[in-house]
């Protein structure tokens, strides 16, 4: 009986690395379950780098034309979330943003791609800067594999036409989640 046991452990887990391996990944060298200082905003009453993280992903499906990040709080207390960071018209053969990408001063994103507006008001990255006190809120990242080389919009766009045509136009897409919450002085 052990050894049957010992089979369908083995069995299971061949398994499930097997098809975990073939599935549409977003991974940071930067970022890991927890903002930093780095990625806070500058602004706002915040004080960080506002740096945006590296990003990597991987397995796009068959019939990827481009890609598009953003990076959203649902927990930013407006009633609607707050997009911190949206980029979009990435070409297909690109698979990874640098650190500080989002700076678009410093010309660091693929050519061709096209950062908007977020709900700071401007274009590239704008980091965390939860209420003082607020509690921990999430930044979900997104990388949207789409079935269009480009959405046609431009960098005045706002977020919420942008969350419109990813919807419209996505294959697949990948998440991670990082935390981050600010003490009351």
């Amino acid at each position: 009986m052990k050894k049957i046991h010992t089979f369908l452990a083995f069995f299971v887990l061949m398994a499930t690395t097997a098809f975990a391996q073939n599935t549409f990944t977003l991974t940071s060298k930067d970022l890991g379950g927890q903002a930093t200082k780095a990625q806070e905003f500058s602004g706002f009453g915040c004080t960080g780098n506002n740096e945006s993280p590296q990003l990597s992903w991987a397995n796009a499906p068959k019939g990827t034309k481009s890609f598009a990040i953003t990076m959203y709080d649902p927990d930013a207390p407006t009633g609607s979330g707050w997009w911190h960071w949206v980029v979009f018209d990435i070409p297909s053969n690109i698979n990874e943003l640098v650190s500080n990408a989002g700076n678009i001063t410093m010309n660091l994103a693929p050519k061709g791609s096209i950062q908007s507006i977020t709900d700071y008001g401007s274009a590239g990255y704008g980091g965390p800067c939860p209420p003082e006190g607020h509690g921990w809120h999430q930044y979900i990242i997104t990388v949207y594999a789409l079935k269009t080389d480009s959405l046609g919009l431009t960098k005045d766009t706002n977020a919420a036409v942008v969350g419109y045509y990813l919807w419209n136009n996505t294959i697949a897409k990948a998440s991670m989640v990082a935390y981050y919450q600010r003490e009351k002085k």
